[in-house]
């Protein structure tokens, strides 16, 4: 999976960004392959991830599009979505096809795995036939002896009547010599080329079978002694039909407690240092202001500042882990696993696999669905990853049951809130799967099971972090600011009192918050919920003037009963995700209307159940 950042220093060659759709005086490059054969990181050698997202001609989708310089040539490389085959139906096989039949290329260059020759050679002959100048890399160079696998290229390049190179784009291995073959061919192609239409360019399958039959006679073969493998030593234990699940439920619960044991100690401290500047420099800085815009400028435009910052560490650590799941070969195997339940939900295996990264952050979990290439399923999945019971409603949780239940009841109520967070997923899903439908089978290339580099990692976190700040910090930081005005405005009352704005919208709520147990008090704090589910306890705080870590549990006890801490922590597992969530929804989407009804679905589905369980249990007599 590629993601996008303006990076010129990690690449010495190239240039700075220009108009993604703007190709005078450029020759194009599209870049072509099945999934998990590492083109992806070929791209980013390639790019140094100097990569922007554009529009192009003739397809509804957007992607992803690099300018360096190669030679002394300005060039643009264009990431095409990985496909097995032009012929397919696929949404991403349509994309390539479009792509290619509406933009002219200069050079169109084929990543294949030299593991699964047999498997993908298909591919670099259907381009063949499309009559593209193309150029053909044989990724994964350094694992082909393991697997027994003996290539010889020339006779591949000669059958192909393209060029041919082994490299591994991983390590770096033949990739100097690669970019200067690709710098040569771009010199001895003046002119772009057009595919026309594909399906009418390609040859009858007889004669292509017969082509595919020669060159895995001439081009390689695979010894049958490496059929015994570490990889298949290990699907019989990670892919076993009755273990199988288990297993993989043991190495996301390990991944998250990596994620958090590692995370949350670094977003800690991170807020520590938030605080420790504020202290030290910018309420000095700003003293001479008059009340109210030192404290505008400190608590609403600085706090928003923290509000993003206090999420970079848990992103950060948690796409390191994605990179080792998902590199390592995992993620396809742990997607295999759950495709047949999901499948019923109008959702896939990833699905699942992104919800339960989204009982540890909501944010990351959503961003993770790049992963997929159908639109369709990622806007349902969004919607499900919402209501996972994410660890900031999960410290909300944990103080009311602690100071509304016993301390036998309280293991039992949070365990319900779970199982009311997996129904409103499954509920979600089966309601809205006909709007989103997926026509997509889930097709799986199980690669051979191997571990990223540190670069590798590194980088994944680095580039998804960017596109987090990218996207989402504008947003939040406008939310917190609004937040913030609405708890202190006017000036002339008790900051978030009834007579604030935010005091005012809890009493104008009531007669919607009332049936559901919600008392005017604990509407405002559902207004702080808004921007992270994490300052709920603060806004208790503040809203009954109380120190959190001492007298509040107390204090609320007395003013509510477990009737109605149930109904409002129900409605704080279902309600609004947090604004982040949103941020980014309405940035992997692109649609502000999607970003809507997500947040309009889940105050419905929030208020109804809340209804049902509240005037149910006073019905009952509790």
């Amino acid at each position: 999976m590629t993601n996008t950042v303006n990076c010129n220093k990690c690449n010495p060659d190239s240039s700075p960004l220009l108009d993604v759709m703007s190709t005078d005086g450029l020759k194009q490059i599209a870049v072509l392959g099945m999934p998990n054969t590492g083109k992806s990181t070929f791209f980013n050698r390639l790019t140094g991830a100097n990569a922007s997202i554009g529009n192009w001609p003739g397809i509804t989708v957007d992607l992803l599009a690099a300018k360096i310089k190669l030679g002394q040539q300005q060039t643009q490389v264009v990431d095409l979505p990985g496909i097995y085959d032009l012929r397919g139906f696929s949404e991403d096989e349509e994309v390539v096809r479009r792509f290619l039949e509406s933009n002219p290329v200069h050079l169109v260059i084929i990543i294949l795995n030299s593991t699964q020759l047999d498997r993908q050679i298909s591919l670099a002959l259907q381009v063949k036939h499309l009559g593209l100048p193309a150029l053909l890399l044989l990724n994964m160079a350094d694992e082909a002896p393991k697997f027994g696998v003996h290539i010889d290229v020339d006779q591949i390049s000669q059958r192909l009547q393209m060029p041919a190179f082994q490299i591994s784009a991983k390590y770096g291995q033949g990739f100097a010599q690669a970019k200067s073959l690709i710098a040569e061919r771009l010199g001895l192609q003046s002119e772009p080329v057009l595919a026309g239409v594909v399906n009418r360019n390609l040859v009858s399958d007889e004669q292509f079978t017969a082509e595919m039959s020669d060159l895995i006679a001439h081009g390689f073969e695979v010894s049958t002694q490496f059929k015994n493998t570490l990889t298949t030593k290990l699907d019989r234990v990670l892919l076993h039909p009755v273990f199988g699940l288990p297993i993989f439920f043991g190495a996301m619960y390990l991944m998250f407690q990596v994620v958090y044991t590692i995370g949350k100690p670094l977003q800690d401290g991170l807020n520590q240092g938030v605080e420790w500047f504020k202290g030290a420099a910018v309420e000095p800085l700003l003293s001479f202001l008059p009340k109210f815009p030192h404290d505008l400028l400190i608590d609403g435009l600085y706090g928003g500042v923290g509000t993003v910052a206090a999420f970079i560490p848990v992103i950060w650590i948690f796409f390191i882990c994605m990179a080792i799941v998902e590199d390592s070969g995992y993620l396809s195997r742990s997607a295999y696993l759950m495709d047949a339940f999901m499948e019923r939900l109008g959702l896939d295996g990833r699905s699942f696999v992104m919800s339960l990264m989204g009982f540890g952050c909501n944010v990351p979990a959503i961003m993770g669905l790049r992963v997929m290439r159908s639109p369709a399923l990622r806007l349902l999945s969004m919607l499900v990853i919402p209501f996972s019971l994410c660890s900031a409603r999960l410290n909300v949780f944990i103080f009311m049951t602690t100071a509304l239940f016993s301390a036998s009841a309280a293991p039992a109520v949070l365990f319900s809130l779970y199982l009311f967070s997996f129904a409103a997923a499954i509920l979600t899903a089966f309601i809205f799967k006909g709007k989103y439908p997926n026509q997509e089978p889930l097709v799986l290339e199980l690669p051979p099971y191997r571990f990223p580099t540190i670069r590798q990692m590194l980088l994944r976190a680095w580039l998804e972090t960017q596109h987090f700040l990218r996207f989402a910090w504008k947003f939040i930081i406008l939310g917190v600011v609004a937040i913030w005005l609405c708890n202190n405005l006017p000036q002339n009352v008790e900051p978030a009192s009834a007579g604030t704005i935010s005091g005012m919208i809890g009493n104008f709520l009531q007669p919607v918050l009332a049936p559901v147990g919600i008392s005017p008090k604990l509407s405002v704090a559902l207004i702080f919920g808004f921007i992270a589910k994490e300052i709920v306890l603060g806004g208790l705080a503040v809203i009954y003037a109380v120190k959190e870590d001492t007298g509040l549990a107390g204090v609320i006890a007395k003013d509510i009963d477990w009737v109605q801490a149930y109904s409002f922590m129900l409605f704080t597992l279902l309600y609004v995700p947090c604004l982040s969530t949103v941020a980014v929804i309405k940035a992997e989407s692109k649609s502000s209307k999607f970003a809507l009804l997500a947040v309009v679905w889940s105050l419905g589905l929030a208020w109804a159940a809340s209804f049902v369980f509240y005037q149910g249990a006073r019905a009952l007599g509790y």
